[in-house]
């Protein structure tokens, strides 16, 4: 069963790191939340990155390719690592696409505009301001057992445990608790 019912959970404080989310239980059963183009774009729209879904035709494993290099450069910067030459290059080459385009309405609202490049453009620089940034040592891994997503602990003391109280938090908890309540078989 998945780890999130939604497929767009946008709760690690990034947005690098929200996409990164996408693949989620990475350790046990891998479930990956963009399997085709479609969900690609719709995924750029949700994320707010762009307002209308950019052309992804063919699209996707140049996505999924910056989403695991990504995802490996916060675990380097997790367990103190230093982060592949490889990986670092593939993010930095997608960041130098041009972004997407801003422009300011007259009712003050923003319209987002522009590619898929751009789109990966502005995930790719996220994941750069955050690992180059104090907020890197802020990134964690969810507490919870099967769960992989990563977030930005922004509590007082630095003590969140879980990517989402909702999901993980209540899980976690209810798995405590049953196994305190349970008697031993006997």
């Amino acid at each position: 069963m998945s780890t999130f019912a939604d497929p767009h959970l946008f709760v690690s404080g990034n947005l690098a790191l929200n996409f990164i989310g996408t693949a989620q239980e990475r350790r046990t059963t891998f479930i990956d939340r963009l399997s085709s183009d479609d969900e690609l774009a719709e995924w750029v729209t949700a994320a707010g990155i762009l307002d209308t879904a950019p052309d992804c035709t063919g699209a996707l494993t140049r996505a999924v390719k910056l989403r695991e290099a990504a995802w490996r450069l916060m675990l380097a910067t997790l367990d103190g690592e230093p982060a592949a030459d490889a990986d670092r290059r593939l993010v930095n080459r997608h960041a130098h696409d041009t972004p997407p385009e801003l422009t300011l309405r007259a009712d003050g609202s923003v319209h987002r505009s522009g590619t898929l490049d751009s789109a990966l453009a502005a995930i790719a620089r996220s994941a750069i301001e955050l690992l180059g940034s104090p907020d890197r040592d802020r990134i964690k891994e969810c507490g919870r057992d099967a769960c992989t997503r990563l977030y930005i602990d922004t509590s007082r003391g630095g003590s969140r445990r879980w990517c989402d109280m909702a999901v993980c938090g209540n899980r976690a908890k209810s798995k405590a608790f049953r196994a305190r309540n349970t008697e031993p078989a006997g």
